[in-house]
């Protein structure tokens, strides 16, 4: 059973799909910067089995719109919070986060956990972006505002979210990662750059507040969040874990399907 819902929140109209039987728990799932909720298509139907999956697309991505300010992770987090009042959903939910939708997972965890009853963040690394990438960011955003989705800009984005052994073997992962970036409002894809990339704050002083067991997930190839960073930040949290997916970077629900669905089905078991 899938519906498909426009919804008012703090950072604009978000488009909201939800898939699975409404009679099971409820699990969230907010997708990376550059991509929209087809980064979950590999995952949502074995996912579907064991919980009812709300499908968030962030501002300025896909069919959601720019809420015309700039925004922060917290103002994504209560974007979260009025989508599942919207929603009429009473339980806590599982939030599953890719990248940026694992920031804002760790931020709605810390500020409501009563509605949280686990958090997963795939490739997210908790700490502020680097000068080096802050530098790389805004030479590549500066293009992309004057020229919009440009070959070499649509390039970029694919080399940098996706591993060396996906470029090498999934042609359709890099046309997936492609469109959608290319498909985003060019002002709304910006003010998210701007307002979730180049403004990332470090996280890790929330941690020690995220009381709900934890899973941490990175890709063997992510240059920005090491198994080790992974590990490590993974002690901070009262109930925290962490687990790598090989030969992934960013995307591991788009890159590795099966191993990431594995791991998040296994992790809802063991915390039921």
């Amino acid at each position: 059973m899938s519906e498909h819902f426009r919804l008012e929140t703090p950072v604009g109209t978000l488009a909201v799909r939800t898939v699975g039987d409404p009679g099971l728990p409820v699990a969230l799932l907010w997708h990376s910067l550059f991509v929209d909720d087809s980064s979950w298509t590999r995952v949502e139907r074995d996912l579907a089995a064991d919980r009812r999956l709300v499908l968030v697309t962030g501002p300025g991505h896909g069919a959601s719109s720019d809420p015309g300010h700039r925004y922060t992770l917290e103002d994504c987090a209560a974007a979260a919070a009025a989508v599942i009042d919207a929603l009429e959903i009473q339980e806590p939910v599982d939030w599953v986060g890719n990248a940026w939708g694992g920031h804002v997972g760790i931020v709605f965890a810390a500020t409501w956990p009563q509605r949280c009853r686990s958090l997963i963040a795939i490739g997210a690394p908790v700490h502020a972006y680097t000068l080096k990438n802050r530098l790389r960011v805004r030479a590549l955003l500066d293009v992309y505002r004057l020229a919009g989705p440009v070959t070499f800009i649509r390039d970029a984005v694919a080399g940098a979210l996706l591993s060396a052994q996906t470029h090498q073997r999934d042609r359709e992962a890099q046309r997936l990662v492609r469109s959608a970036f290319a498909g985003a409002d060019r002002h709304g894809m910006a003010n998210a750059v701007e307002s979730i990339s180049l403004r990332r704050p470090d996280l890790t002083p929330m941690l020690s507040l995220v009381s709900v067991p934890t899973l941490f997930i990175t890709g063997s190839e992510h240059p920005d969040w090491s198994p080790a960073q992974a590990e490590a930040a993974s002690r901070l949290l009262p109930h925290g874990s962490a687990a790598t997916v090989d030969e992934a970077a960013y995307l591991a629900p788009l890159e590795e399907p099966a191993e990431v669905t594995r791991l998040v089905r296994n992790f809802w078991r063991d915390t039921a």
